[in-house]
């Protein structure tokens, strides 16, 4: 099958049976409702721009599997120069949707599986590899569209898998037959899981002996029975819900979305295990999908931090400030903090290394490096495009008070001659053009679009205690002392 374009897979997702509830209801038309549409749109921009010639070159490549020209989406990197080019493909995704564009934990699960499947076959002698092989070559004939699940809810955290006092708190065998296992948990946060067409699950920690049937991985359609999703809230969410507020939305085409995916006594057949009770490579599998993802991270949120940028440096100029030098100086702190997660992100990516599978890792400390930056810097320029914005970010009235005909002054004016009137601007700047970058930049800075800019850049990927960790492991701190013992004359 060629690369399918945006609209055939918008059109492909009708056809799934997936269980979508929202608001204590089961959503129908979950393709067409209006808080979930513009996550679908980000997915097909993914599917778009492979189309455009444009960007062909960074958008597609040729199977290592397969020969075929397929999606980089669907991708195992090859090369350095795969792992650089997906950055940058991330970047521009970020910078043509604004948001969360949802398919890279699905890159980065293939690529974390293909390796550790490897050498767990390569320990016992299992078939993990191949069919892992078999899925994927699946995914990249099809052009599907896959969704990482790896955050387990945890329930009590001070306890392992096994411990739980409800079992279900980590993804496990229930029962296994002949044919395959029967699976019960449930994975949080998961990012894109309702607008993919398959799911890929993984371990969320390290595990011992106890939690052999804890440690399990595998692929699923997303509609197959028993799994079903609860779609998780955002701040202004309901603003999509409203009648003509395309303004007060921010950012009306694009939006990212996370839900909760449920696995009720879900039958997995042999041919799509990837994991089976080999606890010991739990960790493996974890520590690389996690390097990948955030390495990720010093693309996607790069491409999203220029149009927050861009967005502050129009409404300066907008507000009639553009020339003052301490606006002009906090545009260039935003510019060199984004830049920097960039050089992180191309860093680790350049250091990249062939698995004993083949295809390309990052290197796991700058990549841990990556991240680390991404729980902080972001934050700081959201902080500088409030500040150069302003107050009117948050007190606007909504777009039914500028559009209002209601007669409020003693001369007849309306509501929306008084709004229009008294947040009118420099001269030529139109008031709804002035209206909508504010809401643009509250969209990406507050409201849904946070959730895939500013929350996401600290919790997505692993908490900065999970970055620091691996910190620490990956850090040598050993080798820097005898670094230091040599220098100083220390025998």
């Amino acid at each position: 099958m060629a690369l399918m374009t945006a609209q055939e897979y918008i059109d492909s997702l009708r056809k799934l049976n997936t269980r979508v509830y929202m608001f204590g209801e089961k959503i129908d038309n979950w393709v067409d409702h209006p808080m979930i549409r513009p996550s679908i749109n980000c997915v097909a921009m993914t599917y778009a721009l492979a189309q455009d010639p444009q960007y062909a070159e960074l958008m597609t490549v040729k199977s290592s599997l397969t020969g075929h020209t397929i999606n980089r989406f669907t991708h195992l990197h090859q090369s350095t120069e795969d792992l650089i080019n997906k950055v940058k493909m991330q970047r521009l995704l970020g910078q043509k949707t604004a948001s969360c564009f949802q398919r890279c934990v699905g890159m980065d699960s293939f690529n974390a599986v293909f390796s550790t499947t490897f050498e767990v076959d390569e320990k016992y002698g299992t078939h993990y590899h191949e069919n892992f092989k078999k899925f994927l070559t699946m995914v990249q004939d099809n052009d599907l569209t896959v969704d990482g699940a790896m955050t387990d809810p945890k329930g009590d955290r001070s306890k392992a898998p096994h411990d739980q006092a409800d079992p279900d708190m980590y993804v496990h065998v229930v029962e296994r037959r002949p044919d395959g296992i029967v699976v019960c948990g449930a994975k949080c946060h998961q990012t894109g899981s309702i607008n993919s067409h398959w799911h890929i699950f993984m371990p969320t920690i390290s595990m011992g002996e106890a939690d052999k049937d804890w440690a399990v991985s595998f692929a699923c359609p997303t509609d197959a029975e028993g799994l079903y999703m609860i779609y998780g809230r955002q701040s202004c969410d309901t603003r999509k819900l409203e009648e003509d507020a395309s303004i007060d939305v921010g950012n009306a085409k694009f939006g990212g979305q996370e839900a909760l995916v449920v696995l009720d006594h879900v039958f997995i057949p042999n041919e799509y295990i990837f994991l089976n009770g080999e606890y010991e490579f739990a960790g493996m599998v974890v520590e690389r999908f996690a390097g990948y993802h955030r390495q990720s991270y010093g693309g996607c949120k790069v491409g999203v931090g220029d149009t927050l940028i861009g967005a502050t440096a129009l409404v300066a100029e907008y507000n009639g400030v553009e020339k003052a030098s301490a606006v002009k100086d906090k545009l260039i702190e935003m510019i060199h903090l984004n830049e920097t997660l960039y050089c992180c992100g191309i860093a680790c990516s350049s250091q990249g290394f062939q698995t004993k599978a083949g295809n390309y890792q990052i290197d796991l400390l700058l990549a841990n490096v990556c991240k680390q930056n991404v729980t902080r810097f972001p934050y700081e320029i959201v902080r500088l495009a409030e500040d150069i914005a302003g107050g009117l970010v948050v007190t606007m009235p909504s777009q039914k008070d500028f559009h209002s005909e209601t007669v409020v002054g003693r001369n007849g004016e309306t509501i929306g001659d008084i709004c229009n009137k008294f947040f009118a601007t420099r001269e030529g700047v139109n008031t709804e053009d002035r209206q909508r970058i504010m809401r643009f930049i509250e969209n990406l800075c507050l409201g849904a679009a946070a959730v895939g800019y500013r929350t996401e850049s600290l919790h997505g990927a692993g908490s900065p205690q999970a970055q620091r960790i691996m910190i620490a492991r990956q850090g040598n701190i050993q080798g820097k002392k005898q670094l230091a013992k040599e220098i100083a004359g220390i025998k």
